[in-house]
């Protein structure tokens, strides 16, 4: 089972505005290239992060703007866009409960899965798009200043 990418890309997309704003066009190319994406996923998650207002942007041109200062948006706002309120973890409903594993796994699962869920979301809650650029711009002047040692 493929697990979705669709929230991380959609950090990805907002800290790319963020970081790019009037320096390259905003077009989904070159979002999507950044992503290696096709330019119909950016535009579809960008449509999702402009229903929720965390971005602005006008049909047709490639300027689209965080509607929020990015410490005013939390890594949990960007996740309520993009993936509305489902679970992080699921169970397999379909177990054998004549199985002494298959019969108990599922209300076993669902107590850890719940307290596990709260805490993730009280951290995403508590991290906000300016955290993660923040440590994107550290990071890459780590290796700017690595590379430029070498040279």
């Amino acid at each position: 089972m493929k697990i979705s990418t669709r929230f991380s890309d959609s950090i990805h997309i907002l800290a790319f505005i963020n970081i790019y704003q009037g320096i390259i066009p905003l077009t989904s190319n070159n979002i999507a290239s950044s992503i290696e994406t096709s330019p119909v996923v950016v535009r579809r998650l960008m449509s999702a992060l402009n229903k929720a207002g965390l971005i602005n942007t006008v049909h047709g041109a490639a300027d689209p703007v965080l509607a929020k200062s990015p410490e005013n948006i939390s890594l949990y706002d960007i996740f309520l866009a993009i993936e509305g309120d489902a679970h992080l973890f699921t169970i397999d409903e379909r177990t054998n409960p004549q199985c002494i594993v298959g019969g108990n796994i599922q209300e076993t699962l669902n107590g850890f899965y719940q307290q596990a869920e709260t805490a993730a979301k009280a951290k995403l809650a508590r991290t906000s798009l300016q955290d993660v650029i923040d440590t994107i711009r550290v990071k890459q002047a780590i290796k700017d200043a690595e590379k430029e040692r070498r040279n």
